[in-house]
């Protein structure tokens, strides 16, 4: 991984009055007008917004690369694994609305960065490549194209050359083998899991666990739900950095290994970690997740919402923390579009509660896209209003 009116109205002639209210009328399905006082919050009409926020990616688009840019303002190459969110945004739009062009711009997206990567998919930093097989996965499952599942395979089987015993096992970060980490073991996990629900292999739960057992053994902190970033090849740990992104990682391989083993155990370590996350105070500020800035961190927070919303929907959650989670969720996306969204372009910021200027960076966006895509798929269960 490479590393953010009220107008006074009293002297208006009357014409014009009627003329700005009617232009008020005439407001985008999309941008709901701001809660009058002691009337309900507004009604947001979450897939008209997801709509909105995937077609900001044209921003980003090279259309002569077919790959994404760094940034909306950019013509540089946006790197590797911003470019595997890319196609996992792809996915989201495409499950909600299938169509020819979508999986065209998908199977473009992975020639194109195979392209920019030395006309291969492998890669030097095994997270990297586990998240672009993750996508590739999703996509396969959601097109049935056979590319995808080349891709796939190819990035797994290398992917498990990165486990060693140093260090009591674990997946080092890149190929220098110079730490094992979060970012490399846990969505390696939820990949392991994820292609023996699909394909049945034994072999590949017996990866997910392992690589989930090293991890809750070396880098997570039990008695918290605090998942520790990484542990040098020396043995020394790094117990300072909080990243949503670890956390986010970490309950979704508990809960990929709950819905294939029913063990209860994993879930309750998702539930801890969640928990954590939403209520420790280190990765919140004033109920939505913390600033966390641009570059690679821009990417951390979309990346927990992700699994927070999977863990929503499929984790079998008592109504008391399902609703604790939805509200939490649905006050991120609220926050997000009505304080934190340039509306000119539809461009978020690293901070849901500011609003960005006219550039952003490719994994912020990223993360307000998954944000919304996580709203449009709650709203299609009945989730949230």
């Amino acid at each position: 991984m490479n590393k953010r009116h009220f107008s006074l109205l009293w002297y208006i002639p009357t014409a014009l009055l009627i003329c700005i209210l009617s232009c008020c009328l005439k407001q985008k399905p999309d941008d709901p007008p701001p809660p009058e006082e002691n009337k309900p919050t507004a009604t947001y009409n979450w897939p008209a917004i997801a709509d909105s926020a995937e077609r900001s990616l044209n921003y980003f688009w090279s259309a002569s690369g077919k790959y994404y840019f760094t940034s909306n303002a950019s013509s540089d190459w946006g790197q590797y694994w911003p470019n595997a969110h890319g196609l996992d945004v792809l996915v989201d739009a495409y499950l909600r609305n299938p169509s020819a062009s979508l999986k065209s711009q998908m199977l473009d997206l992975i020639g194109g960065v195979k392209a920019k990567n030395g006309n291969t998919m492998i890669n030097y930093y095994y997270d990297d490549m586990e998240w672009m097989a993750l996508a590739c996965l999703r996509a396969y499952n959601a097109t049935g194209e056979m590319k995808f599942k080349e891709a796939t395979d190819l990035l797994w089987n290398d992917i498990k050359n990165g486990w060693s015993s140093d260090l009591g096992g674990g997946v080092w970060w890149r190929k220098d083998n110079s730490s094992k980490n979060t970012p490399s073991n846990m969505p390696a996990a939820i990949l392991a899991a994820r292609l023996y629900k699909k394909f049945n292999k034994a072999e590949d739960l017996q990866w997910a666990q392992k690589i989930y057992d090293w991890q809750k053994q070396v880098l997570y902190e039990a008695s918290s739900g605090w998942v520790y970033d990484n542990i040098d090849k020396t043995g020394a740990k790094n117990t300072t950095w909080k990243f949503t992104y670890n956390q986010g990682t970490f309950l979704g391989a508990a809960l990929e290994l709950f819905l294939i083993t029913g063990n209860n155990n994993y879930l309750n370590d998702a539930y801890k970690v969640t928990d954590y996350t939403l209520n420790s105070g280190f990765l919140t500020n004033n109920g939505v997740l913390k600033d966390e800035g641009g570059g690679d961190g821009g990417l951390f927070k979309g990346i927990f919402i992700r699994y927070f919303t999977r863990l929503i929907i499929d984790g079998s959650i008592d109504a008391t923390k399902k609703t604790a989670y939805l509200n939490f969720i649905t006050g991120n996306a609220t926050t997000c579009w009505s304080k934190g969204t340039n509306k000119n372009l539809v461009l978020f910021g690293s901070a849901w509660d500011k609003v960005p200027g006219n550039t952003t960076d490719l994994t912020i966006q990223l993360s307000g896209i998954m944000l919304f895509e996580a709203m449009a798929e709650l709203k299609k269960m009945n989730l949230v209003e």
